[in-house]
């Protein structure tokens, strides 16, 4: 009974001290988010959660270039603006090149079927970093870049060998406290 012991002990540390190292990302970018993730809190904070971002997106295979800016006051959505930026005027109806939700209207089913960024807040934009678009996946490249003072501007990932419009994510040209 004793040998049994002599052996169990050090077998227990081991396990520990295995368990206790610091663990695999769980996703890419993982350092880079938290560190991202950071700055935003800080943002946060000092624009008393009250800020507008600009999310821009484009297609390659279409040639069209679209902004969302969605405005966030006390932590809550009350803007949502949409417009083409480029490419679209020959092919789009001209009362769907640009519009404006209010609070009330935020993804009406009037633009449930358009190529607006979906009305998030920056913590929804993390939470969906983390949870979606920087998982690790099989033949996907993954992207993430914090060029609006620390805070999120590109993340998202393509499928490996596709051709066109294959990012999925987000790319946000600037965030501004109101």
């Amino acid at each position: 009974m004793m040998k049994n012991r002599n052996y169990l002990v050090p077998l227990l540390f081991i396990t520990i001290f295995l368990f206790s190292c610091s663990p695999e990302e769980d996703f890419n970018y993982q350092s880079d988010l938290e560190s991202s993730q950071a700055s935003w809190l800080e943002f946060k904070e000092s624009s008393n959660n009250s800020y507008k971002y600009v999310v821009s997106k484009g297609s390659v295979f279409t040639s069209y270039g679209w902004e969302t800016t969605i405005t966030v006051l006390n932590g809550v959505i009350i803007e949502r603006d949409f417009k083409y930026t480029s490419g679209a005027e020959d092919f789009i109806p001209e009362d769907q090149l640009e519009w404006t939700e209010n609070e009330y209207q935020i993804n009406s089913l009037d633009h449930q079927y358009t190529s607006a960024f979906y009305a998030l807040t920056l913590d929804e934009v993390y939470e969906k970093a983390k949870r979606e678009w920087l998982i690790k996946r099989k033949g996907a490249i993954s992207y993430f870049e914090s060029e609006n003072n620390g805070l999120i501007s590109i993340c998202g990932y393509s499928e490996k060998g596709c051709m066109d419009d294959c990012f999925v994510g987000v790319i946000v040209k600037a965030v501004e406290a109101l």
